[in-house]
């Protein structure tokens, strides 16, 4: 070792001394583990003087990628090294030594999903059920087609006020809060619509509509939240996926079943009224009923941390500034840049999915169910993209590449979408509704999870609360904007419409894509310089070893992100 490196070694090794973090975690061995093992299943290192945090801790020297995951539903403790905030560090180091916490994998993590899934599947069903039936309900209730495309739009209306209150009270009362207030509302408007089953009612239905609306704002923001509370680093892009693909799949289901359930009996409308009633009761029962599993399964979190970073966040409790919170994702230019973009695409499926009826019935007279089924072709196609990607993101960790290219191929699948529609083949709508919607819905797993990483440690429901609240907006501008256009131009028009704003969409993503992109250098630089490449990390799991281990290299190279 040169007389530098040693003094390097000998200075940095002074100054963990300082705060309590010893050179080696030998100390933190786990119960039947051998000697020379820690307690997290790491081996001991040799320091030998190589550059790479050679001056950290031996620790770094035998870290590796898959040694940031949890070891699943492994019984015993992980012991992860916390810091105490405050300035206790040093006190803590000298009197016990670093604070340990246990981090494990829970199984009600799977319940806990599922619950969340299939409620916010029935909120998405109610949200889409009248405007695959559009005609069937502007002919029961005597209502111009706009007023049944409000039915879907105070969807979006609603959310925009009322996200910064429901992201406020997620962040200050926690989950479980959150998830009753959503189940909740979802069955008390599903039960208020079932009393709107007459002519002369389109005000209690939208009362209805109104109260599920409510409950969708403290839906659309817990994917990433629940994800990153109960899942390890190994699952947590695809436990995101799974619980964005409930909300898809209740699309899908409201897609498939209104055109089935309430066809079009112009004639009979004490026919109709009965088969608007079975879908209201159904559905009011089983929100119930996933009420009722949420308050008796739902908890706020598991009894161990599930990672390392949620072991750090939990034991370094600080007061939140919610206001603070926005005022840091406002000035993270590339998160702006995102807003803009995720809510293009988000706002033109929730557009498409809107007017999907309209589309096809201008081209394909009497085709209510077939609209339908294109409709669920569209989402499950999205649902199987959705699933692909968080399982690629897990595996890859290429954020920013598969963003772009996911949002390129969209951009394609509309086009081809929209010049051949009309070509009097419903067989070639199925296809290309499908690779449509593979890309688009595909997409909205990856708006998620790309934020909540190019904003860690900002709060995930704060960030994943203005991409929804971002995807309304533009979801309210585009449904009547291609709505008039439809009207007075026919679909081609609308759709292109569409089209040039996605496009649009795409030059902003490139821009996230280069303001970001020296993350990729940087890695690659100090990789060639060490034992492990930094590229093989997460910003979020470099900012965990900030936290756990500082170290002069790791505090550098964060700054400059």
């Amino acid at each position: 070792m040169t007389e530098a490196a040693a003094a390097a070694a000998e200075q940095e090794e002074v100054s963990l001394a300082e705060v309590g973090i010893p050179r080696s975690n030998n100390h933190l061995t786990a119960e039947g583990e051998p000697e020379g093992k820690r307690a997290n299943g790491t081996c001991v290192a040799s320091a030998n003087g190589e550059p790479l945090f050679a001056a950290a801790a031996p620790a770094l020297g035998s870290f590796d990628k898959s040694q940031l995951g949890e070891e699943e539903e492994e019984p015993q403790a992980r012991l992860v090294p916390l810091l105490l905030r405050g300035g206790g560090e040093a006190e803590a180091g000298a009197e016990q030594g670093p604070r340990v916490a246990r981090t494990a994998l829970s199984s009600r993590r799977f319940a806990v999903l599922l619950i969340f899934s299939l409620y916010s599947l029935v909120n998405a069903f109610q949200w889409i059920q009248y405007s695959i039936i559009s005609n069937v309900f502007e002919d029961f209730y005597g209502v111009p087609s706009m007023d049944i495309d409000w039915l879907s739009m105070i969807y979006m209306l609603v959310y925009v006020p009322l996200i910064f209150p429901a992201a406020w009270l997620l962040n200050k009362w926690g989950l479980r809060l959150t998830a009753l207030l959503g189940s909740g509302f979802n069955a008390l408007g599903a039960w208020v619509k079932c009393g709107s089953v007459a002519r002369d009612l389109y005000w209690v239905t939208m009362l209805g509509q109104l109260l599920c609306s409510v409950a969708q704002v403290f839906i659309l923001g817990l994917p990433s939240h629940v994800a990153s509370v109960w899942f390890g680093p190994r699952e947590v892009s695809t436990a995101c996926a799974t619980a964005v693909l409930g909300n898809q799949l209740g699309v899908a289901v409201g897609f498939l079943l209104p055109p089935v359930l309430v066809p079009n009996t112009k004639n009979d409308t004490t026919l109709m009224a009965h088969n608007i009633s079975i879908m209201f009761y159904g559905t009011a029962s089983v929100a119930t009923f996933l009420f009722i599993l949420t308050v008796i399964a739902f908890k706020e979190k598991p009894p161990f941390p599930p990672s390392e970073s949620q072991a750090v966040i939990q034991h370094n409790v600080s007061e939140y500034s919610y206001k603070q919170s926005i005022m840091n994702l406002f000035k993270n230019m590339p998160f702006v840049l995102l807003l803009i973009s995720y809510g293009i695409m988000t706002g033109s499926f929730y557009s498409v999915s809107t007017l999907l009826n309209q589309m096809i019935l201008t081209y394909y007279e009497g085709e209510e169910v077939s609209a339908g089924l294109i409709g669920l072709t569209l989402v499950v196609a999205g649902m199987v993209g959705s699933i692909f990607c968080g399982l690629w993101l897990d595996y890859t960790k290429t954020y920013k590449q598969t963003t772009l290219i996911v949002y390129i191929l969209s951009f394609i699948g509309m086009v081809i979408f929209t010049f051949t529609l009309n070509l009097g083949h419903l067989i070639i709508v199925f296809i290309t509704g499908g690779a449509l919607g593979f890309f688009m819905t595909g997409y909205l797993p990856l708006g998620f999870e790309f934020a909540v990483e190019i904003t860690y440690p900002e709060s995930e429901g704060t960030s994943s609360g203005l991409l929804n609240a971002s995807a309304q907006l533009f979801g309210i501008f585009f449904t009547l904007a291609q709505g008039k256009l439809i009207s007075k131009h026919g679909p081609l028009v609308g759709n292109l419409f569409l089209c040039a704003w996605i496009f649009l969409g795409i030059i902003l993503t490139v821009v996230v894509f280069n303001s970001s992109c020296n993350l990729n250098v940087k890695c690659s630089t100090l990789g060639r310089q060490s034992r492990f490449s930094l590229g093989e990390f997460s910003r979020r799991e470099l900012i965990w070893y900030k936290t756990v281990l500082p170290n002069q290299r790791v505090s550098l190279f964060l700054s400059s992100l």
